[in-house]
């Protein structure tokens, strides 16, 4: 099964309403280029946008089930297509960056909080997400079982390894920050170690702290025919736009039930220290509590 996905790298308007326009613009260009899926970058409503002001902050925060992300239901209903909206949330003591995927019967399968925020910087004024979820997507074809991660999720390996321990094998990851070696090395490196399919949107070059370069990383990095091969079947070029691309997942579960990598080999048992919360650093062997 082939799968097309819509990466709506794009610039934002000036508000809720603009970008809404430009959205559904954009999903009906991803359509008429037989996209499945459609991504949009992170926070798409407010353009991510962080206000350190709290009522600004909450005044541009949008509910789940505001009239923004229904008409996104509906589009994706009457497109048939799946759509991943992001959207910064309301939320209670402070708004979350989110995203909610829809199926193409308009049907919501998924949404998700930003787990890992840049509390280092202007993402200190949001709350954070308790999760991740995964879902089974309906393509008609068939069936992909999805989740998603959020920009600094992939930075931190748990976040896909537990997606992949959810049976993931697509992650769709919204973003908004410069990507560049390092950052696309980290995609790389966690769609190579959980044989899974890592998709993600940026915003364009304009936008700013950002360069688009938005990517599709397919999780099979060899094959027997082939030997090793490059798993960035897409990567786009800095400029606006809505560019597809498309991921094999036949070649994928292939990989998948014949490879060593994912949970295949896993020691949980010799893992203890991931799950300590008070461990703070490692000196010559020695455990550091702050």
């Amino acid at each position: 099964m082939k799968i097309r996905i819509a990466f709506m790298q794009l610039l934002p308007g000036k508000d809720l309403n603009e970008n809404l326009d430009i959205g559904k613009k954009a999903c009906i260009e991803a359509k008429e280029k037989d996209a499945d899926i459609v991504l949009f970058p992170e926070m798409w409503s407010d353009g991510y946008y962080l206000p350190q002001d709290k009522n600004e902050l909450d005044q541009l925060s949008i509910s789940g089930d505001s009239d923004f992300i229904y008409e996104f239901r509906d589009l994706a209903k009457k497109l048939q297509m799946a759509v991943g909206i992001t959207f910064l949330e309301t939320n209670d003591p402070s708004p979350r960056n989110s995203v909610i995927f829809f199926d193409r019967y308009g049907k919501k399968i998924l949404h998700y909080s930003k787990l890992h925020t840049c509390a280092f910087d202007d993402e200190k004024v949001l709350s954070e997400g308790d999760d991740f979820y995964v879902a089974d997507l309906d393509l008609g074809e068939g069936t992909v079982k999805i989740g998603s991660m959020i920009c600094f999720d992939r930075e931190f390996p748990e976040s896909a390894r537990i997606l992949m321990l959810k049976r993931a094998e697509l992650i769709l990851a919204p973003n908004a920050c410069p990507m560049e070696i390092n950052r696309l090395s980290a995609l790389r490196t966690r769609a190579y170690e959980n044989m899974i399919a890592v998709a993600t949107c940026n915003y364009p070059e304009g936008q700013p702290d950002c360069n688009g370069h938005s990517t599709l990383f397919d999780g099979v990095p060899w094959q027997q025919e082939e030997g090793s091969r490059d798993m960035c079947v897409f990567e786009a070029p800095g400029t606006p736009g809505v560019y597809v691309a498309e991921l094999d997942l036949d070649k994928l579960r292939a990989h998948r039930s014949g490879d060593i990598m994912g949970d295949k080999y896993r020691h949980p048992e010799k893992y203890g220290i991931l799950s300590d919360p008070d461990v703070r650093d490692v000196i010559g062997g020695e455990f550091v509590h702050w």
